[in-house]
């Protein structure tokens, strides 16, 4: 990736937008001769991944913070308090722009419009690239959809900055999840029967990412958007398939997490980041080590040898701590390292204790120590084979059939040998059941993966009323983004989401 940063940093210089609403960028790529090169098609190509990572925090904080996953306590100022607590209006509507996700979709855009044209020595490399950006697109509206319901429609490149040319009504949900879904059967073919990974690197798409992401859009879809069982039966007959592609759950926890094992086998995509490119978000998870050395972990070891130098935006809630309190699952030790004030006697904490409890440090993605310095470079993971595990249950349960598998499959991952069917292992139930049962293993498989919230908006709006404490009955517009009123001055197209007028 690093052999094109100085050709990337003046492509995305070129490619920069002009206003909130991301609707302009003009490409002068096409008249300098960039689209006439399979180099320049490569360039881009590692472009669009240097997007998708800029964009990577905001998509943590659309998938996960409006959940019940945070909100607790913390050792410094809370970041995001409003949307943890879903307390912001039309005046204060967050994301402005439609935070950014547009600019991304431009580049794509004029991926799609340019490359095709271009001769490669490999076609097939081309095809790949192509299948690539078809799903990146796919990913991107698929997240505008989620968050703000009806969103415009831009699928060719922008060649002027009349604001005549760029003002875009939004288009219908049904219209939008149709585009997504042609995008995803786009990708497909591109890719036809090349199941392989590019460079046998997973920092980039693939087919099988294409593959997770189609069951998570058909069960959205569903489930939510009237697709029924022919969409989940969709859903599930794609999940199904990628185990095929040498995916597979790794056998242990600790086997998933920490810089030496980004090449497992359980990853599908994952964003990557390296020392001297790009920091992950995960140090605003940590703390200051004036806050952390005098502490104690729950096992009672002192914490002033731990090295950090970071903050503590972030505090798990009580939900989460509880979920969490039991010592035959190994996700409790792997998620979080809980700090106490003292160290019980010795004996510390192997329960939760909530007078001497001080805060917790996330510990999926801890980076690695250099020296007297933590590095914070774990690549990131949007899909990994228990996500297909636990999707492919949802798709299950939803048409009528026993979701019991898969939800085990991932419990006995997670207790390894103090696994006893008899108390671990889940029964099959009623559809209700079994729906909060698959919420609640997601949820302790995924503490900070950017998931939660959309695990429960995909389960249906009676199941985020029922979770999330900051919201209530009523209040289901709320799931629906608003837009700024900035943005509705800039596009008179633009009508606000309906329940925040």
């Amino acid at each position: 990736m690093k052999k094109y940063i100085i050709i990337l940093t003046v492509v995305l210089g070129l490619f920069a937008c002009e206003s909130e609403l991301e609707l302009v960028a003009p490409s002068e790529l096409t008249v300098a001769g960039f689209w006439d090169t399979e180099e320049g098609a490569r360039t881009a190509h590692t472009g669009m991944f240097a997007d998708l990572r800029d964009a990577t925090g905001t998509l943590w904080l659309l998938g996960e913070i409006r959940s019940d996953v945070w909100g607790g306590r913390t050792y410094e100022s809370p970041a995001n308090v409003s949307l943890i607590e879903s307390s912001f209006t039309v005046s204060t509507a967050p994301f402005g722009g439609w935070t950014g996700l547009y600019t991304q979709i431009h580049r794509i855009n004029d991926f799609l419009v340019n490359v095709p044209g271009i001769d490669f020595v490999n076609e097939s490399d081309k095809d790949h690239l192509i299948g690539q950006a078809y799903g990146l697109r796919a990913l991107y509206y698929y997240t505008l959809l989620k968050t703000w319901g009806d969103v415009p429609i831009i699928l060719e490149p922008l060649a002027t900055v009349d604001p005549a040319g760029l003002s875009r009504e939004r288009s219908s949900q049904s219209d939008v999840m149709a585009l997504i879904k042609s995008d995803i059967d786009a990708s497909l073919n591109a890719f036809g029967s090349d199941n392989s990974f590019w460079a046998g690197n997973k920092n980039f798409w693939s087919k099988a990412a294409t593959l997770a992401l189609k069951g998570d859009v058909y069960i959205w879809s569903g489930n939510l958007m009237g697709g029924g069982n022919a969409d989940l039966t969709e859903a599930k007959t794609a999940l199904q398939q990628i185990a095929s592609f040498g995916i597979s759950l790794e056998p242990s926890i600790d086997n998933l997490w920490g810089v030496p094992n980004e090449g497992n086998s359980e990853f599908i995509f994952a964003v990557q980041y390296q020392r001297d490119e790009a920091s992950n978000i995960y140090n605003s998870f940590t703390g200051r080590s004036t806050e952390i050395n005098p502490q104690f972990n729950a096992a009672g070891e002192s914490m002033a040898n731990f090295i950090i130098a970071g903050a503590n935006r972030y505090g798990q809630s009580e939900k989460t701590i509880l979920l969490l309190d039991d010592n035959d699952d190994a996700r409790k030790d792997a998620t979080f390292i809980r700090l106490y004030t003292d160290d019980n006697g010795g004996a510390g904490y192997p329960t939760y204790s909530e007078p001497t409890y001080f805060g917790s440090i996330f510990k999926k993605f801890l980076g690695q120590v250099d020296g007297s310095e933590r590095i914070f470079e774990n690549d990131v993971p949007l899909y990994r084979y228990a996500d297909v595990l636990l999707l492919l249950a949802e798709a299950k349960n939803l048409l009528g059939e026993d979701p019991s598998g898969e939800i085990n499959q991932i419990r006995q991952r997670a207790y390894g040998a103090n696994y006893v069917p008899a108390t671990h292992a889940y029964v099959n139930g009623s559809q209700t059941d079994n729906a909060n049962a698959i919420l609640n293993e997601r949820y302790k498989e995924f503490v900070g993966e950017g998931k939660r919230w959309w695990d429960l908006r995909r389960a249906g709006d009676s199941f985020v009323i029922d979770n999330v404490s900051f919201l209530n009955s009523g209040d289901e517009y709320k799931l629906i983004l608003p837009i700024t009123e900035d943005m509705i001055g800039r596009n008179p197209l633009l009508e606000q989401t309906p329940g925040w007028q």
